[in-house]
């Protein structure tokens, strides 16, 4: 199992700076915010005839499986669904990540075992002496 989840908080439109202040002193470092609308129920709102669908935002934040806890918890007293945020939040595990800190991958892996084994032909070829700066 990975080392990270990505929670999904979803709350009403303009609250994204509260998910993030509190997401932050939790321990999380940054997220993405998504623009969405809500889906309502037969009896939605009407105003004019027309169905009021609300505007939402889904702040979507990786974190270390150590903090996730810490975070929801946070989430869940800051901008639950009684606070004006009104929003909820769950996680789910990520199997791989890229583009985090420097975390290792099959591709690295392997892009790092292409440049050995061509260090080592090119030292090879040079009847065991290392490759000139130039050639390397």
């Amino acid at each position: 199992m990975g080392k990270y989840e990505v929670i999904f908080s979803i709350v009403n439109a303009g609250s994204h700076e509260t998910v993030m202040e509190c997401a932050r002193a939790a321990g999380a470092t940054g997220g993405t915010v998504i623009h969405a609308r809500g889906t309502s129920n037969p009896e939605a709102a009407k105003i004019f005839g027309i169905v009021v669908q609300p505007e939402k935002e889904i702040v979507m934040i990786v974190v270390e499986k150590a903090i996730k806890d810490n975070v929801l918890h946070a989430l869940y007293k800051t901008v639950g669904v009684n606070s004006e945020c009104g929003g909820i939040a769950f996680a789910l595990p990520i199997d791989d990540v890229v583009g985090i800190g420097n975390v290792p991958t099959a591709a690295t892996n392997a892009t790092a075992a292409t440049n050995a084994t061509a260090a080592t032909n090119a030292t090879a070829a040079n009847d065991g002496k290392e490759a000139p700066a130039e050639d390397k």
